[in-house]
């Protein structure tokens, strides 16, 4: 159980109970009123992991899933060759590993902890009650499930149709932080990590990003990839 804290003095407004502050940003869970989200998340407890460790392997059993505290958590696959295929990477206020919880079958994918992550578990045992009692919950969960695998049929669509350039134009726009005043928009993820998100190698990567610098459509420095002409970018996107 999640530890709510000592109780504040007479007249001293309550602290929302750890973990309801994420639930406020899910998509998930904003159909809940505040007694709703208190009970769900006195139905869970926190679990903290560190960079590079394994959250969950595809394979393993599935009887929870997680929302996203804090960090970063990314979801990814082996191919029969052993290649990695990044699926996605979720930040706070998002939940993975539903899938699984709900038909009580084993994992599909893995989950690793990109950085320090803090995670809000909920077991299986204690969710499908709840959901039970919450259809509105349920017919967001529909959503979220829909909305993800439409995504992965983009992706595996992608890589089997859409040639590498399009590929990589499309994740750099996708991952891209929305342009600021005076900054254009920019991510961090490195080459090898882009190649795992498009389903190709680094030096391919490294080669298409190296001729859009070239070219003046983008900027590499200090770890970051500047998409100085988005437009452009959009334009390579659609192949």
């Amino acid at each position: 159980m999640v530890d709510n804290g000592p109780k504040p003095a007479a007249g001293q407004a309550a602290e929302p109970p750890k973990g309801q502050g994420v639930l406020e940003r899910c998509f998930l869970f904003r159909p809940l009123d505040e007694r709703s989200k208190q009970e769900l998340v006195a139905r869970a407890h926190r679990r903290t992991f560190a960079a590079g460790e394994r959250i969950f392997e595809a394979g393993s059993p599935g009887q929870s899933m997680m929302a996203v505290l804090s960090g970063t958590v990314r979801i990814s696959i082996l191919t029969a060759k052993g290649k990695e295929i990044v699926l996605a990477d979720l930040s706070a206020g998002e939940v993975f590993g539903e899938m699984a919880l709900l038909d009580g079958k084993d994992r599909s994918a893995d989950a690793t902890a990109l950085g320090k992550c803090d995670l809000l578990v909920l077991e299986r045992r204690e969710v499908l009650p709840f959901l039970r009692s919450h259809p509105d919950v349920c017919l967001t969960l529909l959503e979220l499930l829909s909305l993800r695998l439409r995504r992965l049929d983009e992706r595996m669509a992608d890589i089997a149709f859409v040639d590498l350039p399009a590929r990589l134009a499309k994740t750099l726009l996708r991952s891209a932080q929305p342009a600021q005043p005076n900054r254009p928009p920019r991510l961090s993820l490195s080459q090898s990590d882009l190649a795992k998100m498009i389903g190709g190698t680094r030096e391919t990567v490294n080669r298409c990003l190296a001729d859009w610098q070239r070219q003046g459509l983008i900027e590499l420095k200090g770890g970051w990839t500047v998409l100085l002409k988005p437009e452009a970018i959009e334009e390579l996107s659609a192949g």
